[in-house]
């Protein structure tokens, strides 16, 4: 029985010209009177260009105008000390660490319902990337607290992100905290941080300067990883530089849960010359490569994106994810409204 496995998966200039629509970058200053919460970042009213024109990423296109008020966002992921913080106040059990009902399997075997998640097994060799599961693994006892199974657990990880976290995982923490998710366009909004048609939240070099400056996969997926970026997993939320406004692992790490139902169609239903405001999302989900499966928008990447397989570092990407999934490379990021 597998719960999961749906995954895809500076400066700054005051206007920038894109089109036939004039879009205000946002500003690198908090101008505003209501001071910031702690440990997140304000990001001012603004237009962006929302979308990729990468070929590999065609759920995210055509690029569209889009504008936003201004709101908060978390400075880096949800960590696993902040996490356990959530969890020693409300005893909260998270949803890979429950028994699967019966009622929601039929037909499964009792004694393959058993707590756990999905781990990532790399190959001993190079294999096809048609599948999947032939690197994803179900494991009981997998959760947050053993995020790559039973024997693994958090000590040194404390500022590495929370990671094997359901969506309903991530609702309930962010409840908690009087915070909520973000939707994708304000995920994408703060990643490019004024950057507008950039490739990545830094740019458009993977390395600039011959260096990486995000944590994703280097080497050959998935049988290979050189760790050239100093991390085979996880990376701790301040180990690699901020973009423009603040924000860490804005591309790479691990993926952050986003509000939004996932349609690979949905950009096609914006006007390519009127900015949408504070869009949130189609109203349900469809995916055809799993009819009947709703997912949740995925942003910002991971540990386990590469070239040949995923980029959705790419800051315009977008990934996905059943709602009632877990992984080892996916976390939370928060947002509040400015008042």
């Amino acid at each position: 029985m597998i719960r999961v496995l749906v995954f895809v998966v500076v400066g700054l200039s005051t206007i920038r010209a894109c089109g036939d629509v004039a879009l205000a970058a946002p500003a690198t200053t908090q101008a505003t009177s209501q001071p910031a919460p702690e440990g997140m970042v304000y990001i001012p009213a603004g237009t962006f260009w929302m979308g990729c024109d990468d070929e590999r990423t065609a759920d995210a296109q055509p690029a569209h105008p889009v504008s936003l008020d201004a709101y908060f966002i978390d400075a880096a992921c949800v960590t696993n000390e902040q996490f356990a913080k959530f969890i020693d106040a409300t005893h909260y059990v998270t949803v890979s660490e429950r028994k699967p009902d019966p009622k929601d399997y039929p037909g499964v075997p009792a004694e393959k319902l058993v707590a756990g998640s999905a781990v990532f097994v790399q190959p001993a060799h190079d294999v096809p990337l048609d599948d999947p599961y032939v690197w994803w693994q179900y494991m009981p006892g997998a959760n947050w607290r053993h995020p790559e199974g039973p024997t693994s657990d958090l000590k040194g990880r404390e500022q590495h992100p929370v990671v094997q976290v359901c969506y309903e995982d991530a609702l309930a923490y962010a409840k908690w905290a009087g915070k909520r998710l973000p939707t994708e366009a304000e995920y994408e909004f703060a990643a490019r941080a004024g950057l507008d048609r950039k490739k990545y939240s830094w740019g458009d070099e993977l390395t600039p300067g011959g260096k990486y400056v995000a944590n994703i996969w280097t080497g050959n997926f998935p049988s290979e990883n050189n760790a050239a970026d100093g991390y085979r997993g996880s990376s701790p939320v301040h180990a690699f530089p901020p973009n423009a406004l603040g924000l860490y692992d804005m591309g790479g790490n691990v993926w952050s849960w986003c509000s939004d139902w996932y349609r690979p169609d949905y950009y096609s239903t914006f006007d390519p010359k009127t900015p949408a405001k504070n869009p949130a999302g189609p109203k349900d989900s469809a995916d055809p490569t799993e009819p009947g499966v709703p997912k949740k928008v995925l942003r910002g990447g991971s540990f386990l994106c590469a070239e040949r397989y995923c980029t959705r570092y790419l800051v315009g990407s977008r990934g996905k994810g059943a709602p009632d999934s877990a992984a080892p490379n996916i976390g939370i990021r928060c947002v509040r409204d400015a008042k």
